[in-house]
C-alpha cells in the first residue's frame, strides 16, 4: 500500500501561483510514477500532469501546458505541481496519484490517490 497526502491547496487570484505538494509513505517512492489529476464541481476527474520514477520524463494536459510544472524529490518521498498563471476554470479538487514505475508518463493505470486538496481560483 502507498499512502498519500496532499497539501497546498487554497483560495487565490486569477494569475497568482500555488505549489501543491504531495508526501507518500508506506512503500519505496522511487518504484512508483506520478500523478496529478483534478476534479471540479459537477465534472469528472480529469488528468493534469504526469511524471517518471526517475523524474525523467513528464506529461501534461494541454489545458496546463506551459502553466504547470510537475517534479518530485524520491529522497523526501514527495512530488510537486507548480501552478502559475492561475485561471478560474483551475479551481477543483486537486489529487495526487501513484502507479507502478514505467519508462513513461501517462494518464492512466493509478493505482493509489491522496484525499485531494481543494484550489480556489478567484476571478
Amino acid at each position: 500500500q502507498v499512502q498519500l497526502v496532499e497539501s497546498g491547496g487554497g483560495l487565490v487570484q486569477a494569475g497568482d501561483s500555488l505549489r501543491l505538494s504531495c508526501a507518500a509513505s508506506g512503500r519505496t517512492f522511487s518504484n512508483y510514477n506520478m500523478g496529478w489529476f483534478r476534479q471540479a464541481p459537477g465534472k469528472e476527474r480529469e488528468f493534469v500532469a504526469a511524471i517518471t520514477w526517475s523524474g525523467s520524463s513528464t506529461y501534461y494536459a494541454d489545458s496546463v501546458k506551459g502553466r504547470f510544472t510537475i517534479s518530485r524529490d524520491n529522497a523526501k518521498n514527495t512530488v510537486y505541481l507548480q501552478m502559475n498563471s492561475l485561471k478560474p476554470e483551475d479551481t477543483a479538487v486537486y489529487y495526487c496519484a501513484a502507479r507502478p514505475a514505467s519508462g513513461r508518463p501517462t494518464a492512466v493505470g493509478y493505482d493509489y490517490w491522496g484525499q485531494g486538496t481543494q484550489v480556489t481560483v478567484s476571478s
